[in-house]
């Protein structure tokens, strides 16, 4: 009886705006078998900070996060706040 915990990004995806959603999931493994899962969730805005992202998260918000991207989200940051006051 081999217990395992095996942790891998299963979903990744890019939103009209550029945010960057991805799953997180933790396989609990008993000799092949799955014995439980679960799931973990993050989202990431346009222009973040990458430190400590998963690599192939990054990666994709590299390609994702273009200048006019970022500057289009901050943008749509300015003027929410701007219409709350």
């Amino acid at each position: 009886m081999a217990l395992t915990k095996t942790t891998n990004i299963d979903q990744i995806t890019v939103t009209e705006n550029g945010i960057v959603l991805y799953r997180e999931a933790t396989r609990i493994m008993e000799d092949g078998k799955q014995l439980s899962e679960t799931y973990h969730r993050s989202s990431l805005v346009p222009g973040q900070n990458l430190t400590n992202v998963p690599t192939n998260v990054a990666a994709i918000c590299n390609v994702a996060w273009t200048p006019a991207v970022i500057a289009a989200y901050q943008a749509q940051i300015a003027s929410s706040q701007t219409a709350l006051g």
